[in-house]
């Protein structure tokens, strides 16, 4: 199927109207059409510091971190991103009382060094920030700095900013958040450095509304991720587990797209419930392909959360999976839409640049399942044949008519792509 047919079933799926200008043309000073680099164009994948270290960094973990990234595959496989999280900073307690300043004890050449040695590996690097006086961690923040504090991350040749204020802006009003982040959005493009800016506010005032609008490239949909597949409620009343947070976006898929995703939070895979800062018993090497499945059919940030020293050869096969990456990393930007919802057993589902649709069929249930999938009912695909590939066996299984029926362990996501037969 044609590229142009692909846009057509786009616009059955989202329900919006595909207009001649949908790459975001722009004009330049002499009236001649370009169309501008979109940053974040597909949803970014890297690893991050918090999840596994906390502020408890420095120079050798990161370091340590990106020489790992190249030797394992990750990179080549798109993780390019080693973002720094909170606790790079010198000094705790308010702005109004400290400089922003990087702690030499911990980066004894500082951030650019780490920047260039990013870079220097084919790499990119991220840093962390809040719009508080202090960071979630107790850090000082930006507050009233945003200018100096973008040109300055600018300077050391940073990448990736998450701009954290769910501490110290729980209770703020959608106008104040709006304010707070756009600041930050506006400074960091000023600073002539192309920066992805990640706005995390855990989903609250409906930050999916309007992030795009202030200029965030990715911004939390919930609460933090715990290392959990399926937790009884929330742990600690706060924490989502994988499936909490795959209920979370049902619905959101209209706010995703090129340079502004729905961030369901870092990936669990590789914490087996020994995180010092996540809370959560860990799960399954079943349950965390099927975590790595739904984020990448949900195009969701791929941020690995663990020591990538304590990564087993399960992990680093489901993080490797070229075929379930591509899903994320698809050309049309599309989160996929949940069309079957029966219990437990769930369909999701999006088109994809080549005119193929990936197919999710999840199952959230204790106990094995033989799930079946209508390609016209389920989602009104006019194909009278139609192929089959299993991406997790990396097999083609046949050309199918009217459906196709699978059995589906307790807690797996059977992750497919379909195309017509003919």
């Amino acid at each position: 199927m044609k590229l142009c047919h692909a846009m057509f079933f786009i616009a059955l799926y989202s329900g919006i109207a595909i207009s001649g200008n949908a790459g975001g043309e722009s004009t330049d000073k002499n009236g001649e059409k370009y169309s501008p680099k979109i940053l974040a164009e597909t949803p970014p994948m890297g690893w991050s510091s918090w999840n596994y270290y906390g502020d408890r960094i420095n120079e050798k973990i990161i370091i340590d971190t990106i020489d790992n990234m190249v030797s394992s595959g990750l990179r080549d496989a798109g993780y390019i991103y080693v973002n720094i999280d909170d606790g790079w900073q010198k000094y705790k307690g308010s702005r109004a009382d400290h400089p922003l300043v990087f702690d030499e004890k911990k980066f004894p050449r500082g951030i650019k060094y780490l920047a260039d040695y990013a870079h220097a590996k084919g790499m990119k690097l991220g840093i962390y920030s809040g719009p508080g006086n202090t960071t979630c961690a107790g850090y000082t923040g930006s507050q009233g700095n945003e200018k100096a504090d973008a040109k300055m991350f600018a300077s050391w040749g940073v990448d990736h900013l998450k701009y954290d204020s769910c501490c110290s802006h729980q209770q703020a009003s959608q106008k104040v958040l709006k304010q707070v982040f756009g600041d930050m959005s506006q400074a960091l493009q000023a600073s002539g450095r192309p920066v992805v800016f990640h706005a995390c506010h855990c989903g609250w005032q409906n930050i999916w509304q309007w992030g795009n609008s202030v200029g965030a490239n990715q911004w939390r949909i919930g609460q933090d991720i715990s290392d959990d597949f399926n937790y009884p409620g929330n742990r600690e009343g706060y924490y989502f587990d994988v499936l909490d947070m795959i209920d979370r976006g049902v619905g959101l898929e209209q706010y995703s797209g090129k340079g502004h995703w729905n961030d369901y939070d870092m990936l669990i895979i590789g914490l087996h419930g020994h995180s010092k800062e996540l809370v959560g018993t860990g799960a399954s090497d079943t349950e965390y392909r099927t975590h790595f499945s739904m984020w990448s059919i949900l195009s969701s940030p791929l941020l690995i959360g663990a020591s990538l020293d304590n990564l087993t050869k399960e992990d680093l096969d489901t993080l490797k999976n070229k075929e379930i990456i591509a899903l994320n990393q698809d050309a049309l930007g599309l989160q996929a839409k949940r069309y079957v919802s029966n219990g437990d057993l769930q369909i999701f589902a999006k088109p994809l640049a080549d005119g193929s649709w990936a197919v999710a069929l999840l199952n959230r249930s204790g106990q094995t399942a033989h799930m079946t999938l209508n390609f016209h009912q389920d989602l009104d695909l006019p194909w009278t044949k139609v192929m089959v590939r299993d991406l997790w066996q990396h097999k083609d299984l046949g050309t199918f008519g009217d459906s196709y029926q699978a059995e589906v362990q307790s807690h797996e996501a059977k992750m497919l792509v379909i195309r017509s037969g003919w």
